[in-house]
């Protein structure tokens, strides 16, 4: 048994330390050198399954190994077709472990397939809401474990290794690059994992920046903020992928987070083609979420008179989007019109100002 563990941990580290050989990418983002502020992004696209929720899924193995969760030819299943299966489904194949992620039966081929190409099954399930159930009966009847990332995600990370944190892994490249500390840094919001795992960094060392969450349309994030109350649902789901719940998870800590911030799909869409027009650079939907929020805040900055730097993330890989996101046709059909934010940005660019 010993010896099983330890070489499982040993391929989780080995994997880990094959990223750190490709140094984490910050971009600038180009603003106007006279407002004396400067914004960044931590690209997180360059991990090998294109998104943050790499780094959450090897620290879920890493856990659920070290607590004897997961033994040999242990069925892993996850209740999600988004990111965070493909991300575990690599990590799966890569301990020659099964992999089920447990879906709604109206996901897209393409998210079936990225799963598919890593060794995962995808296990089509109606209605959408039920693929939490139908997650832990399976694990039930399989005897197999039920990783729940919305759980246990932060929990993984604060008890993993240092390339599994985010916010060591932020906060580390800052000092690299020679960056000032940030005045604040902002995060959506999905599990609540990345926001919870950044937030204890800045308060375990006492930084002065402050953790501003983005929210998109149809999350319980704002709300239940705002209320101070972590039993607030909207029962519907979020347009924008990767983050925006429809109830508020236990891996995030509200208390943590000094701002949290709505932000409306049409305008985190057309942050997020902002980006790609203005640098080339292209993320998700949720980037363009952090975008907004960041230029909300930058702003503020503007307006109260103050400079320094504000840094964010890019998320996943905006190829993901190609046929949805990115497709002018598949917007219209969803009747997204990204237009007058677009402009509201290009004159951002030039007067500084932005309302939400």
């Amino acid at each position: 048994m010993g010896h099983r563990v330890n070489r499982e941990l040993r391929l989780l580290d080995e994997e880990a330390a094959e990223r750190r050989s490709d140094p984490v990418r910050l971009h600038r983002f180009p603003l106007p050198e006279d407002w004396g502020i400067t914004l960044y992004l931590l690209d997180e696209t360059a991990n090998p399954t294109g998104s943050l929720k790499h780094r959450v899924a090897r620290a879920l193995f890493r856990h659920a190994i070290r607590c004897g969760r997961i033994g040999s030819g242990t069925l892993v299943i996850e209740a999600t077709g988004g990111n965070a299966a493909v991300s575990q489904a690599y990590f799966a194949r890569l301990l020659g472990l099964p992999f089920v992620a447990v879906m709604p039966r109206k996901s897209s081929p393409e998210k079936i397939e990225r799963i598919e190409r890593y060794g995962g099954t995808a296990y089509l399930v109606h209605p959408p809401l039920a693929i939490y159930s139908e997650a832990r009966k399976l694990a039930d009847e399989q005897d197999g474990h039920y990783m729940d990332y919305l759980t246990h995600g932060a929990s993984a990370v604060a008890a993993g290794a240092a390339d599994d944190d985010i916010g060591r892994v932020l906060f580390e490249r800052l000092t690299v690059e020679g960056v000032p500390m940030p005045r604040w840094v902002v995060v959506g919001a999905g599990s609540g994992t990345t926001a919870t795992t950044i937030g204890r960094y800045i308060r375990r060392h006492g930084l002065s920046t402050g953790l501003a969450v983005v929210d998109p349309e149809n999350s319980a994030y704002f709300p239940g903020w705002v209320l101070a109350s972590d039993e607030y649902s909207t029962g519907m789901p979020s347009r924008i992928e990767g983050i925006g719940r429809p109830r508020i998870e236990p891996s995030f800590t509200p208390d943590l987070v000094d701002l949290v911030i709505p932000v409306a799909d049409a305008a985190s869409l057309a942050a997020m083609r902002f980006l790609y027009d203005t640098t080339g650079l292209r993320g998700g939907g949720s980037t363009g979420t952090n975008l907004w929020g960041a230029f909300l805040l930058i702003a503020k900055m503007r307006r109260e008179g103050h400079r320094g730097t504000v840094a964010t993330l890019i998320c996943d890989d905006g190829d993901l989007y190609r046929a949805s996101y990115y497709d002018d046709a598949w917007l219209r059909g969803k009747g997204f019109d990204l237009a007058p934010n677009l402009e509201r940005l290009r004159e951002f660019m030039v007067t500084g100002e932005l309302a939400g």
